[in-house]
């Protein structure tokens, strides 16, 4: 099982805590989507747990945060800022955008997920629609297929005055038995 502590995280220009999932015996099992709703709305207390890591290394590395998440849905939240995030024109980095949709997309499909399932990402495509320099970014996942063992989703990142910076689709694959041990 998964519980809750509070570890010291490096964010950004600040230090931080954060809160991060540890194994236990003693939690009260969630499905990721109850786990995830809770976590959202502020009720997820310590006993909770599911059987994947929320919130997720690279998640809490980068400061994304989920706002929002439904079956096979999610919206993941970032404050990007080119003084950090930045490539070597100046604007908010692409790579990090595809991170952000993947990260969005990888939430959404993880509400699908039972317990021995996980899955991995086989396929991203990016389209960069606008540059980004400093915005409250917000990318929107949803599933336009989901099947047994492939899903596709499109996650489209918008700026805080709602336009569209960038449209990614992907494709997602479920693992199963021995596939999903060690993952």
């Amino acid at each position: 099982m998964i519980s809750l502590e509070t570890v010291p995280l490096y964010c950004g220009f600040q230090d931080e805590s954060r809160t991060v999932a540890t194994m236990t015996d003693t939690n009260h099992h969630l499905p990721v989507l109850e786990y995830l709703t809770r976590q959202v709305d502020g009720r997820l207390s310590p006993e909770d747990a599911t059987h994947m890591l929320y919130p997720t290394a690279i998640s809490r590395l980068l400061a994304f945060r989920i706002v929002e998440v439904a079956e096979a849905m999610a919206v993941v939240e970032l404050d990007a800022d080119a003084t950090i995030h930045g490539n070597q024109q100046g604007t908010v980095h692409g790579g990090l955008l595809c991170e952000l949709a993947d990260a969005a997309i990888g939430t959404a499909h993880s509400t699908l997920m039972d317990t021995g399932e996980t899955f991995t990402t086989i396929d991203l495509k990016a389209a960069f629609l606008r540059p980004v320099w400093q915005s409250r970014l917000r990318a929107h996942a949803r599933a336009t297929h989901k099947g047994r063992t492939i899903s596709h989703y499109l996650c489209e990142i918008e700026r805080e005055d709602g336009k569209v910076v960038a449209s990614i689709s992907s494709a997602v694959m479920t693992l199963r038995g021995e596939r999903a041990e060690g993952r």
